[in-house]
């Protein structure tokens, strides 16, 4: 009997991927807090876990025979988030403190998702071993 991954697994082999690619957003907010000009952005959680989890492939169009044929599964697109401050002149709109927390946040979620892999691992393990 084969073992489908997938069914194992279930969506927390896809919430790390896409808490990881929201935690480099973050953290990419937080450096540039004092960067003028610079956007705040962030990703809906939701539409990347779909886009993760379909089936649906972005094909990746060959300029020359020679390159090899890929397709890549559509991450979710970071977006820019509307200030919850007013503009303090220099057209930053990051809140460092909103960056935090929501980093935080997001960084105990990407651990409880890695504790939920490791389980499904472990259980995997003993089936096989038949302990």
């Amino acid at each position: 009997m084969a073992i489908s991954f997938d069914k194992a697994l279930g969506v927390h082999q896809y919430t790390v991927g896409v808490r990881g690619k929201r935690a480099e957003t973050l953290a990419s907010n937080i450096a540039n807090a004092n960067t003028p000009g610079y956007k705040a952005k962030d990703m809906d959680f939701q539409r990347a876990l779909n886009a993760a989890t379909s089936e649906a492939k972005v094909g990746l169009s060959r300029t020359n025979e020679r390159h090899i044929a890929a397709s890549t599964k559509v991450m979710g697109e970071q977006k820019y988030r509307v200030p919850d401050q007013p503009d303090t002149g220099d057209g930053n709109t990051v809140d460092a403190q909103l960056e935090q927390n929501l980093f935080m946040q997001n960084a105990l979620e990407y651990q409880a998702s890695l504790d939920f892999l490791g389980s499904k691992f472990s259980n995997l393990s003993k089936a096989l071993k038949g302990d």
